[in-house]
């Protein structure tokens, strides 16, 4: 149950209303060196008509900073459109400059002072502007993106640690569920006896049987690998199921993804549905059981779905993913993919669907030197 004080502080939060007592507090701080005195610059801010000046520089100084913060970089700079975030942003320090110019006017006005009275015989508009309130707000908006760069330079680091160690769990938890004597056993028994019914498909099974091992014991340490590999691993292991399974056990698998060029793709992320789908596919007699898989490339954007038949009793197992869990699965999306997948999953008595959307980048090739180095 969610709490009144919990929703209060939750939209506290998400309006970043938090930056207005940290501006408040930063502009005190230059008013306490300015004046030399805190006592003095407090009641000044609170006692007097310089409180309208302060609060000019509090508002339009929050107002940029969040304006940058929260739209300029995000579709401007962190898109890798240089030219016009910096047009953008000069025009956002020069316009909450100048709105608080006017400040000035309005905090001598209330103190029924004139402006020579009030600031001296320099004051006019270009004086504020470019002697107070441009360099302000142009170190104000330093400030700002010195503080936010450095927390999502944390955060990538936080992430990536995080990420180094999801990876390495997942694949220790993943080969151990995969390469279990069941499996392997039964993978093996079915190849040794199409020695004697089919020597040349007993052959190519041993073949995929050799490429499967190999793909996760050497080709898969990276945290980014091609996605035709991906894709020839989950081909290689269906053939060897399709040995497996019981006649009464249809198997589709459509993968349409001709022209994969350079993408790269995390390793274990699409096949972690496909073991699944095979683990726990219904074995109904009298009744033809299914496993279809899909896969579509559309440039850089993936489309991936698993639909197999269930029954009621193996539900509850579904959900776990053999021992990975769904859990873990969104957890490692979300390290690797955040902001960039959709994962539907449907289950009920007789079907479970799993629908993932990724949009991929180019594989990194790291460069022969620093291969060498």
């Amino acid at each position: 149950m969610i709490t009144e004080s919990t929703s209060n502080q939750h939209w506290f939060f998400k309006y970043k209303l938090y930056h207005i007592p940290f501006w408040c507090a930063y502009q005190y701080l230059w008013w306490v060196i300015a004046i030399g005195n805190p006592f003095k610059a407090a009641d000044n801010i609170l006692f007097t008509a310089m409180s309208v000046k302060f609060l000019f520089y509090v508002v339009f100084q929050v107002l940029a900073v969040c304006f940058n913060l929260y739209y300029l970089i995000p579709k401007f700079l962190e898109k890798s459109r240089f030219t016009e975030y910096v047009i953008y942003l000069l025009l956002t320090i020069m316009a909450a400059s100048l709105l608080i110019v006017p400040g000035y006017y309005l905090a001598a006005f209330f103190a029924g002072k004139s402006l020579n009275e009030m600031y001296g015989p320099n004051g006019s508009c270009l004086y504020f502007l470019s002697t107070t309130s441009l360099p302000s707000t142009l170190a104000s908006m330093t400030l700002a993106m010195s503080i936010k760069l450095t927390k999502n330079w944390i955060q990538t680091e936080n992430r990536q640690r995080e990420l180094e160690k999801e990876k390495l769990e997942t694949e220790l938890k993943f080969l151990k569920n995969q390469f279990n004597p069941h499996f392997l056993f039964n993978t093996i028994n079915s190849i040794f006896f199409l020695i004697h019914k089919n020597p040349d498909m007993a052959s190519d099974a041993l073949a995929r049987f050799s490429e499967l091992l190999r793909y996760q014991l050497y080709e898969c340490n990276d945290i980014q690998i091609p996605l035709s590999r991906e894709i020839d691993y989950m081909k290689n292991f269906i053939e060897l199921e399709k040995l497996r399974q019981n006649d009464n056990i249809e198997i589709g698998c459509r993968m349409n993804a001709i022209d994969s060029g350079n993408l790269g793709i995390a390793p274990f992320v699409l096949m972690i549905f496909v073991e699944n789908a095979f683990k726990h596919v219904s074995r109904n007699s009298g009744k033809t059981n299914y496993i279809s898989i899909n896969l579509e490339l559309n440039n850089t954007h993936l489309n991936f779905s698993v639909f197999n038949s269930t029954s009621p009793k193996l539900t509850s197992d579904l959900i776990q993913y053999g021992g990975i869990g769904l859990k873990n699965v969104k957890r490692r999306l979300d390290l690797i993919y955040s902001g960039q997948y959709a994962l539907d999953i449907q289950n009920n008595d007789s079907d479970f669907e799993v629908k993932l959307s990724l949009n991929l980048s180019e594989l990194v090739i790291p460069k022969f030197e620093e291969i060498a180095a």
